[in-house]
């Protein structure tokens, strides 16, 4: 076959996938009520490192185990485009004349901490909850909390001026802005710990109390919940068990939970292709198919809705249905490390230049990753900001694409040279030689790791790939610093341009090339900083767009990090689940939460 005639086969294939799923993006936000009942079983790939709040900020799979025990203030509803409450409702009062802005939150009546059984009498969530998490937890330095340095606003004579937060009465807390904000709910939106538990921690053993409370050691069912479900049991290495949480607030049109299932079990298992057996076998409730196992699940699958989303009236209780979504909105990227730390390793020095980074850019085959890795289902990723963001603009987009020319020119612009051994130089005769950590459970971030390590080859250039633990590869994030370079994914999307304020912005603690600096190190971190903090305090759209512009093209010529694709992403649902209620797509990703039994 000629090239041209592979990719007319693999484009075939890709298209018939995906006339063979289903389609359902979220378009109305109509959910039918349901009924309680059932056992929704579900999977993670590793244990939690703790149930502690201040913990899950910095592990995902803390985070996501506390997810269903804990609630954010508002949320931001996706279809209507516009912040709504959850266990508060908001009013923004603007002062133009004095340049500064309050924001007032409400709790409702009916949010409480509860602890499973009623072993302990329930707790009303007030506005001290929040005041104490935002002052003592998030505003405290020593707690090392990843929200404190989002706290400051850069003022227009050089100082920093703290967003402050203070108690109106029970129910409600204000936070005064020292200056007007574009989005000032994405600021404040936050979820919490009991304050009547991790203020007695702090008050007997400070910051260092406050880390150690929730260890896993735990029984989880003196934890309280002010979410839809109790965390009753854990067993490390195989479960967690939950209950559904009969005081959580938000009710259907019949006073029920919209959290319908009775009980939620959580496996432990190894790695993804374990999950994806015991989902075959019909003991996990859902999963989310990597790029090879799309094509097997796809022709085994008996779809209860036809392919444009609508309900078959007969639909089976056998089997399982496959969605599909468009790309994603974000993806994952290759960063390189700058941080002086590392200054006397010899790739500080090369890492340090623009244009080593925008040749590393230019040896990135992306289509080649898209055909060999993602079987054709995806797309480069070119631009910033995901298309959702309302700044994003089609014509700002990275001009350093896969060209071996164009790699080698800036190489040598910046005094790299092949030598007759065939391995690039530098100009102090060091070998270009650097390794490339990625996540060792992730059989996809391996493929692309061979695609980089070859395409880098073909210019002298030795990359070995170093899989590591997840949990480890976080530490060397955050701690350590010791990595070189990395493929790694932040997950969701840029939806705000302010998003991501600890990635991009230079004090950031996940700055993750050169995190915590005290001041830029470089110009052009020192203009994005300005930009960041000039255009998030500008309302009016056609003022702000030059800035976000500048924002953009900054980081797309810089290259800190270097996007890689957008994959089209597959999701699959048991049968024995009511489809009436579910939606998958790439902004939202899988609707689930409205979900009852046939």
């Amino acid at each position: 076959m000629s090239l041209s005639e592979i990719e007319a086969a693999r484009a075939s294939v890709s298209n018939d996938l995906i006339e063979k799923t289903v389609h359902r993006p979220n378009l109305t936000n109509h959910f039918e009520a349901g009924k309680k009942g059932g056992t929704y079983n579900t999977m993670i790939t590793g244990d939690p490192k703790s149930f502690n709040m201040l913990v899950a900020e910095k592990d995902g799979e803390t985070s996501g185990v506390l997810s269903p025990m804990v609630q954010y203030l508002v949320d931001y509803d996706l279809v209507e485009r516009k912040w709504k409450g959850l266990i508060a409702d908001f009013e923004v009062k603007i002062y133009e004349e004095e340049n500064k802005l309050d924001l007032i939150y409400t709790i409702k009546d009916d949010v409480y901490w509860s602890f499973y059984g009623n072993s302990k009498p329930r707790v009303k969530v007030t506005s001290d909850d929040i005041v104490f998490w935002y002052d003592e937890i998030q505003g405290d330095e020593e707690c090392g909390s990843s929200a404190y340095n989002s706290q400051f606003m850069p003022m227009e004579d050089g100082k920093s001026e703290r967003i402050t937060i203070e108690k109106i009465d029970e129910k409600s807390f204000v936070f005064h802005f020292p200056q007007i904000v574009a989005e000032p709910v994405l600021h404040t939106n936050m979820d919490f710990g009991p304050m009547f538990l991790y203020k007695a921690a702090k008050d007997s053993g400070g910051a260092d109390a406050v880390k150690k409370l929730f260890t896993v050691a735990t029984d989880p069912k003196e934890i309280p919940s002010c979410g839809p479900y109790f965390l009753v049991e854990y067993v490390p290495g195989q479960r967690l068990l939950y209950k559904r949480n009969p005081d959580f607030w938000d009710k259907d049109a019949n006073g029920e939970s919209h959290y319908y299932p009775e009980e939620r079990v959580v496996q432990i298992v190894g790695d993804h292709n374990t999950g994806y057996l015991l989902f075959k076998q019909g003991k996990l409730e859902d999963y989310s198919f990597t790029p090879e196992q799309v094509e097997e699940a796809v022709s085994a699958a008996k779809n209860a809705l036809s392919s444009d989303g609508t309900l078959n009236e007969n639909q089976e209780k056998a089997g399982y249905t496959v969605f599909n979504a468009d790309g994603s909105m974000n993806a994952s990227f290759w960063s390189f490390n700058q941080n002086p730390k590392n200054k006397d390793e010899p790739y500080y020095d090369w890492f340090c230049k623009k244009e080593f980074r925008q040749a590393m850019s230019c040896l990135l085959n992306r289509e080649r990753i898209i055909s060999q890795t993602y079987r054709g289902l995806g797309e480069p990723k070119y631009s910033f900001f995901p298309e959702a963001n309302k700044y994003y603009d089609e014509n700002i987009i990275l001009q350093y694409r896969y060209s071996h020319a164009h790699a080698k020119k800036l190489l040598e612009e910046a005094g790299f040279s092949k030598h007759e051994d065939g391995f690039l130089y530098d100009e102090k005769g060091r070998k270009v030689e650097f390794d490339l950590t990625i996540n060792g459970g992730s059989p996809i971030f391996s493929d692309i790791a061979q695609i980089i390590t070859d395409e880098c080859k073909k210019e002298g250039i030795i990359v070995t790939t170093r899989p590591t633990d997840f949990q480890k590869l976080v530490e060397q994030l955050m701690s350590s610093y010791d990595w070189q370079t990395i493929l790694i994914g932040f997950g969701g999307g840029s939806l705000f341009p302010t998003q991501g304020s600890n990635v991009w912005v230079s004090d950031g603690n996940l700055h993750l090339w050169n995190p915590l600096q005290k001041s830029p190190a470089t110009e052009w971190e020192a203009r994005v900083d300005e930009l960041y903090h000039s255009a998030k305090c500008i309302v009016d759209y056609e003022k702000a767009k030059p800035y976000w512009d500048e924002y953009q093209q900054i980081f797309l010529e810089q290259c800190p990090v270097i996007y890689l694709i957008r994959s089209r992403s597959f999701f699959g649902l048991q049968n024995r689940w009511d489809m009436t209620n579910v939606y998958y797509d790439n902004m939202n990703g899988a609707e689930t939460g409205y979900l009852y039994l046939k």
